[in-house]
Formats: C-alpha cells, structure tokens, sequence
C-alpha cells in the first residue's frame, strides 16, 4: 500500500509541475496586481504588489504567530509568508489546480526522484529545510496537509520538518518545483523574469486578398474544420471555406446563400448594427450560437428592455438621447440565442440555421447612439460568455457611467448561458435577460455592484481576443476619445481608468451631471500597448483602434508571438511584442505591408502595385489553423509566408508551400446540455477529478 502511495503521490506532483501555465502577472484570487496607495509595512515587496495595507498585516500577524525562536529560520518564512505578495503569485501557487498553503519551493533536488530537468534552478526548498528542520513553527503552513501522506508519520503532533517529515527529499518531493515549461517557483525572493530575446517584428507583413466582402466578424468553426463564420453589420453570417495557403483560390463564401438572415430583426444603421456573434464551444453536437445586435424599439415591439440610464444610476432617462431619438432608449443592445438544430442531421454539417430566437439571453436600452460595444466570444477556459459594452456615447461619458458599479455600460459582462434560471429566479434577481451569474465573477456577492462585471472602466472595447496559448492573455483595444488608442490586458475586477484617465492620461470632461470620480479612489490599469492620435496618418481626422490577435501560425514565424492589431482609419498595422516573455510588458511598432505577387485576388491600391488598399480596418480575424485575417472595407486579407513579398524571414522554409491540414476537432467539452448525453465523458471527468482531489488530501 506505501509504494501505491508513493507512485500515486509522485504522479501528482508531475501533473502539478506540468501543468501548462502562462506566467501573466496575475494575483491568487486572479485579479491583477496593483501599485498600493500605502507602501507595504511588513512584506519587503515594491510596485506592483497583490497586497494591499490589510492582507499585509493579516500576514503579520500570521507570522507573528508562529513564534518562531529561531532568527534565520523566521527569514524563511517570512518570505514564505510574504510570496501571497508577489505578482505571480498566481502561478506561484498554482491556483489552477486549488489552493496551496506555500507557494511551489524551487527545488534543484528533484531530479533524483523523477526525470525532470532543472538545470540552472535554486535549491531554495533545501534551504527551508537546512534552515527549519529543527525549529519549532507553530501554526505551520506545511503541516495541515500532509498527515496521511507517503512518508509522514501518522498522529504527528510535532511542528518541526525533522519529526513531520522523514527526509529532505520526502520534503521538496511535496512542496518543490522546477522552473521548467514556464512554470515559476519561489525561491525566497521577489520574481524578476530574465531578459531574453525580443520578439522582433519581421521586416514586413505579406498579405493576400481572398475575399471581396465587407465583414465586420470573422469566427472559427468550432469544430477544428477549415471553415468559418463571417458576419456583416446589417444581419446576415455566412459560413465560408477557408482556403489553404498558397492554393491561389478564394474564400469560399456564397452570398446569396447566408447561413442565417437576421436583418428582420437588426437596426442598422452607421453606429447600429449587428456587432458580433458567438458559437456555442460545444455547437458542433448542441447547434447553440449566439448573435449580438440593435434594436429599434419604435420599429419593433419585441424590442424592449430596461433603460441603461435609470434611478439606481442617477440617471433620468427623460434628459437623454440625441434629437433624432423618438424617445429614450429608443435603441437597445440584444444578445439573443439561436439554434443550427434541425436543419442538417448534425449540427456540425448545418449550412443554414433558423432565423427565430431560442431565447432572448440580454437586452438593454441605450442612452445615446454610440459607444455601445456589442462583440461577444466564449472564454477559452471557463466556457462563459463574454459581452463588450461600451460607455454608452455622448462625448466624454458625462454621466460617468463607465465608473459607476451600478451601471453596465463601460464594462466587460461575464454571464454563463448554461445555466438557464426559472422566471421566479430571474425576477428576484433583477437580472437583464435570461442568464446566471458565474460564482467567480468579482461582484457575485456584492449587492452594491452589477454581479454581471468582470471588469470596468473602458470607454468602447472594440474587438477583444483570448491568446490562443495562454488563455490568461484576455486582450481588449479601447477606443479613445481626443488623444489616445489603446490596448489592455483584461483581468478579473480590473479597472481600466475611464473616464478618469484617457489611456496613461488625466481626463478632464467637459460635462458631468452624472458626477465625477476621482483619480485617486480608483487603482486604474493602464494599458500595455497604444498610440496618440497625433502618431498616426488619420482619414477623415481621427482614429479608431481595432483589436487583433497574437500571432500563432507558423506560417509566418518571424511573426509568431507578437500581437497584431490595427486603426480603423489610419489603415496601419502595428506589432506589440511581449519583453521579458511572460511578463506582461510589450514594446509595439509599426509593420510595413505589402501584397503578394500572387494574391488570389489583385488587391494593390492600383493594379500591380505592392501596397494594399485595405481602406477601412474594421476587425480581424483568427482560424482553426492560426492564420490572421484583416477583415475591411475593400475585402478580406490574410497574412501569407513573408517571401511571397519578398520579405526576408530567417526562420521562413521557403519549401513549404501550404499549412498542413488542421487535426482532427478535439472532443466537445462537456457542458449542462450534452453531460447526460455523453456518460463516459462524466465518467473519465469524475476520475480525473477524484484523482485530483487524492492529490491534495493525500
């Protein structure tokens, strides 16, 4: 039975030292670290820290009662102590995985009890142990956990190493790590990345031009295929062909035969539209999507909803609205559910979809008629629906309603669309729509805030994506008002500063009858990337950013980690690349671009010219197999192999003529509407989970 422990015990800690992680700054209740308006007086940590002045003497006073005699020892774990401070701490204690008690002890031991690398790691979990072995710890952190575990006398009462533990390497077997794949552990100080090789942009991007539409949303199938969904702002989605690169063929997109026509039911109109639409992660078996659009409640009676400006807001409807609004909120924004069920024997193989809602998950009255947002897209990790809303228009957001907690404008949503409540249930809630609330969400519990947000203060988040590789990476580009783009990192509970601050700036706004906040009650984040608008070649004397995606294709590699991003107006295409990696820190730059010579539709400004004619950037997109696309007015474009422009790219095989084929679509994840349909899924996910659960109680 010891040796089924041990094995079972060091398969667990493999699975925790391999667990695939993103090294993101990010605190362990997933929020982002903030600069703390009064320096930490017990934890040695500057900056950006993930305590404020209360968890930092609830720490004291944890280690003050330790009662630690010995002065070395008392160090150590302090520092212990003091990691729930660092940045990283999220990665420090694999939250992922549940909660840890220390956070993982880097360990150049561990070679010799399994076939890890860890060349170049600090022995810091030695340390602890040379250091504390025969010290008494009262209320030690490392003794709740491991009675039962291999090697650990039973009935222990003992708080010293020597007498819980039997041996140094028993110890950092249980609480070490290596810093491999990754992943970070502690080694007794504050984390500092090391400087490594940028992410340099390549000399130039190559584009092709596959498609003449206009498109305002491009989404992969969700079923691993080479197809994907296009969407345009009056109302219609298409479902396209994606062709292989270097085949010379076009997007393979019929528009007389859309996949679903809802322009019955959109307003359309230069600021209304449909905006964005979302697939279901498990659509391939249950057929769900989800369409994100305006409506005109004058027009349509099915349009109706609560106002966005209303008393809990300190707002009066009947002072707002522009002077063509017949009435307030005369305009909402609808988040409605749709079915491809029905219309082919499997949902994957469905070419058209029925144009009649399934449900009606969001809708709510605007006060004026921009800045209203409107993308959504399903969290990679959670399978939670993300809605982008923005201020609400009116220059400057007079009523401050991007701050206010009350208000869902200016916010990022976060709804689980799984869970379908009954009428009594939403009724008591006061929710917006037919939808529940995520019990993680950063306000679930708080009857002073929306339990809706994830995160505030944005003033119109235009096109937002997840990091194909590091989910964590939840970018959002902001349009500013007067000076300035920019580009965000969007965390749990983040406050991304409008309209207190226009991008790294103070804004002052020029009406405020809905009150003001100030800079100094908010911790604001500031944006990893932007420009000013003086920066830029502007059409029309503006600019508007769109939001890309970080480059994953291997089709360009000279572009491979660096995110892409663009301005509506300016038709440039700038390069934000992340240094040190993993650190949450980018530098950005412009990249020039050119049009292959071969591009399957001429797509130069004049024929034959090398430069594109993009016109208006609206969006990008991303497919199953990496591959960016520039979704504008004159047409869609994609990023090809960087000789194709005769653009240099060491790392390019110029022999490759075409991406290989995307794998096979990996299994659905289970969700409430497919778990009793798929018994040996709940059955593989229950062991899993139960093994997980042995490797914390054991």
């Amino acid at each position: 039975m010891d040796g089924f422990l041990g094995i079972l015990f060091l398969f667990c800690l493999l699975l925790l030292l391999l667990h695939p992680s993103s090294s993101l700054p990010l605190c362990t209740d997933l929020r982002a670290p903030l600069t703390p308006k009064v320096p930490l007086a017990f934890c040695p940590y500057n900056g950006r820290v993930c305590c404020n002045s209360t968890k930092d003497s609830q720490l004291q006073k944890q280690f003050q009662a330790m009662k630690i005699s010995d002065s070395n020892c008392a160090s150590v774990m302090k520092s212990i102590l003091c990691a729930t401070c660092d940045q990283f701490s999220a990665e420090l204690f694999k939250v992922e995985l549940g909660p840890r008690p220390v956070p993982i002890l880097c360990n150049s031991t561990i070679s010799a009890n399994s076939s890890l690398s860890n060349r170049g790691v600090s022995d810091f979990c030695s340390t602890v142990w040379d250091t504390c072995q025969n010290v008494s710890i009262l209320n030690s952190p490392f003794a709740p956990s491991l009675q039962g575990r291999a090697g650990v006398p039973q009935n222990s009462t003992s708080s010293k190493l020597e007498d819980l533990w039997q041996s140094k390497s028993d110890f950092c077997l249980a609480f070490g790590g290596v810093s491999d794949d990754g992943s970070l552990c502690f080694n007794g100080k504050a984390i500092s990345l090391n400087d490594s090789e940028n992410l340099l942009p390549p000399k130039g991007l190559c584009l092709e031009k596959i498609g003449n539409g206009s498109y305002l949303n491009m989404v992969a199938h969700p079923d691993g295929s080479n197809r994907a969904f296009f969407s345009n702002q009056p109302g219609k989605i298409w479902l396209a062909t994606i062709p292989e690169q270097g085949s010379g063929e076009m997007l393979g997109l019929d528009e007389s035969i859309p996949f679903v026509d809802l322009t019955d039911e959109v307003y359309f109109d230069t600021n209304f539209g449909m905006m964005g639409m979302a697939f279901h992660p498990n659509f391939a078996h249950n057929g769900r999507f989800f369409a994100s659009f305006n409506c005109d409640k004058v027009k349509s009676p099915g349009c109706s909803g609560r106002c966005s400006c209303n008393s809990d807001v300190n707002c009066d409807p009947s002072k707002i609205g522009s002077s063509s609004a017949a009435q307030p909120c005369q305009y909402h924004i609808v988040v409605a559910e749709f079915t491809a069920n029905g219309t082919a024997s499997e949902p994957s193989s469905a070419k058209t979809a029925k144009p009649t809602e399934v449900r009606r998950i969001f809708t709510m009255g605007l006060p004026f008629t921009a800045n209203h947002g409107g993308q959504i897209l399903f969290g990679p990790a959670d399978g939670y629906l993300y809605i982008m809303m923005g201020d609400g228009g009116s220059k400057g957001d007079p009523y401050n309603f991007a701050q206010n907690k009350k208000s869902l404008l200016g916010k990022i949503m976060r709804l689980d669309v799984d869970k379908i409540l009954s009428e009594a249930e939403l009724s008591n809630l006061g929710l917006w729509g037919n939808y529940s609330i995520p019990q993680d969400n950063p306000y679930s519990e708080d009857n002073e805030v929306q339990p809706e947000i994830w995160a505030l203060g944005l003033r119109n988040p235009w096109r937002c994506s997840f990091d194909a590789e590091r989910p964590s990476y939840f970018m959002c580009a902001d349009v500013g008002q007067d000076q300035y783009e920019e580009v965000d990192i969007i965390t749990k509970g983040g406050n991304y500063g409008w309209r207190v601050y226009e991008g790294p700036s103070l804004f002052a706004p020029q009406e405020t009858p809905g009150g003001n906040t100030s800079a100094d009650s908010i911790n604001p984040i500031f944006p990893v990337v932007g420009y000013s608008h003086s920066d830029v070649n502007r059409k029309e004397g503006s600019a508007a950013i769109s939001g890309g995606f970080f480059y994953r294709s291997m089709t360009d590699p000279c572009m491979f980690g660096s995110y892409l991003y663009g301005d509506l107006y300016a038709s440039a295409i700038w390069a934000a690349a992340e240094s040190p990696e993993k650190s949450g820190n980018f530098t950005t730059r412009t990249v020039p671009f050119s049009c292959a010579r071969d591009s399957p539709i001429e797509c130069g400004s004049v024929p034959n010219s090398p430069l594109p004619a993009l016109g208006y950037i609206f969006s990008f997109g991303q497919d199953n197999r990496k591959d960016v696309f520039i979704l504008t007015s004159t047409g869609v474009y994609r990023v090809v192999r960087p000789s194709r422009c005769n653009y240099t790219c060491s790392k390019e095989n110029v022999t490759t003529v075409a991406t290989p084929t995307p794998p096979p679509p990996p299994p659905p994840p289970l969700s409430c509407s497919n778990r009793l349909n798929e018994p040996h899924k709940v059955v593989v996910l229950f062991l899993f989970s139960l093994l997980l659960l042995l490797c914390f109680i054991l």
